[in-house]
């Protein structure tokens, strides 16, 4: 390893992980036992999705039910879910039909499957947000 010289002449060894500038370390509340989220930053995080990420990402794991009494309201997190159709069936015909989103609804997918979610990503499977804090972990 690289060593930097005192007044005395001494080799001192430096290590690389010395000289990296570390983030401080946070205290979020809501790890705490009776903590919470910052409502405010979760919306407007929620609204950046849905206005600019959705178009490409998708959240397979977050259901609009979950959204309650944490960021909104059940009144508006069902007109959110109601914004969106979702193919359900096989009805008595044995046909899918489109409806209007519920809460048990999970966030609807900006592509049909993979392969288009590549196609038009020039080959590259955008990632799935929800998952994302587990990456980051």
């Amino acid at each position: 390893g690289a060593a930097i010289y005192n007044f005395e002449r001494q080799p001192v060894p430096v290590h690389a992980g010395d000289l990296m500038l570390h983030p401080p370390h946070q205290h979020w509340h809501h790890r705490k036992m009776f903590g919470s989220f910052d409502v405010q930053s979760l919306r407007r995080g929620y609204l950046v999705y849905k206005n600019v990420c959705k178009a490409c990402h998708s959240m397979n794991d977050l259901a609009f039910r979950e959204m309650v009494d944490i960021f909104m309201t059940e009144e508006e997190a069902k007109a959110e879910a109601a914004e969106v159709m979702i193919m359900d069936g096989p009805d008595e015909t044995g046909e899918m039909f489109e409806r209007a989103g519920k809460l048990s609804d999970k966030l609807p997918n900006p592509y049909r499957n993979e392969e288009e979610a590549k196609f038009a990503n020039n080959g590259a499977l955008p990632p799935d947000l929800s998952q994302i804090v587990y990456a980051r972990e």
